[in-house]
């Protein structure tokens, strides 16, 4: 372990973690999406997740767990949370598992090219052309190449582009406090309740084996995010989503196994040069930081207002 940055090789375990977790919930979000609609998952789930939360801070005994001192940072964070949980459900009921991942793969160049406007992290020459990698990698995983664009792709990168986002913003909030698990209530409690206002337009009778698939999903989701959100205070975001890209190995075989999903071999090698690229990043963000200050570091002031 010595030369290691022991508190980066800790978030990249929470990270691969949250990618079991995460891509299990994403399997389940495909399964009720084709017969439901996106309200009548969220609302539910939410309130899971939000009464997990909440249980969770009551066994702590410290109700202070669930307060922010970041308010508008995390109000942005829960609207993205509600815009982009939508735009993802209607992606995965569009697309295949493995043809989302593309754009879960776009998130690490997507992360690289915000952070420093909203964090400060700016990326040394290595780190950029592993990134430019990654899109390479990303170019690959189109099945029918970028011809091919349908609705289901612009709702997925659009997702993505919320879901990039909310990650930079819990790294800041991350900063600034140390409770994770606010970070997994107040983004909950707002889909939980937009979605419930949109519930009887929309809800049809669930037997109890699909209200079971919600909880499971509630779940899943609410270890996921906690993981991300902890995972964040150990790793610059643009490390965390490349090493992401493991949820595709996950998105592979609940595929195969529920959806008979059977990736082509472009799809394959794009992957291969996406986790390649994570990789780099990952161990560049272990290195521990040199003497002369050149690794990437906060350099000032975030400017997201509080």
């Amino acid at each position: 372990m010595s030369g290691l940055d022991r508190s980066a090789l800790l978030g990249t375990g929470l990270v691969v973690l949250y990618t079991l977790m995460i891509s299990s919930a994403d399997a389940i979000t495909k399964f009720i999406a084709n017969g439901y609609a996106a309200p009548q998952l969220f609302a539910f789930s939410g309130a899971i997740v939000v009464a997990l939360s909440w249980g969770c801070a009551r066994l702590k005994r410290a109700p202070q767990s669930l307060r922010t001192r970041c308010p508008r940072a995390m109000a942005l964070r829960s609207g993205l949370t509600v815009v982009g949980s939508v735009a993802f459900f209607y992606a995965f009921r569009e697309l295949p598992l493995a043809e989302v991942f593309v754009f879960i793969g776009m998130m690490p160049i997507f992360a690289g090219l915000f952070s420093g406007l909203m964090l400060g992290e700016f990326l040394r020459p290595a780190a950029w052309a592993a990134l430019a990698a990654g899109f390479v990698g990303v170019l690959c995983l189109f099945p029918e190449g970028l011809a091919a664009v349908t609705t289901g792709h612009v709702i997925a990168l659009f997702a993505c582009l919320c879901g990039t986002f909310s990650m930079l913003l819990a790294r800041y909030i991350g900063r600034h406090e140390d409770n994770a698990l606010a970070q997994v209530f107040y983004p909950n409690a707002a889909l939980s309740g937009v979605m419930a206002l949109a519930l009887p337009f929309v809800y049809r009778p669930m037997p109890l084996a699909d209200l079971g698939w919600v909880v499971a999903y509630a779940g899943f989701l609410f270890v996921a995010r906690w993981l991300l959100v902890v995972s964040l205070r150990h790793l610059a975001a643009y490390a965390v989503t490349p090493l992401m890209n493991l949820q595709f190995v996950w998105m592979v075989l609940l595929g195969a196994a529920f959806f008979a999903e059977i990736p082509a071999f472009n799809i394959l090698l794009g992957v291969a040069i996406v986790i390649a690229s994570g990789v780099v990043l990952v161990w560049d963000q272990m290195q521990p930081a040199p003497l002369d200050g050149s690794r990437a570091r906060l350099v000032r002031r975030p400017k997201i207002a509080r």
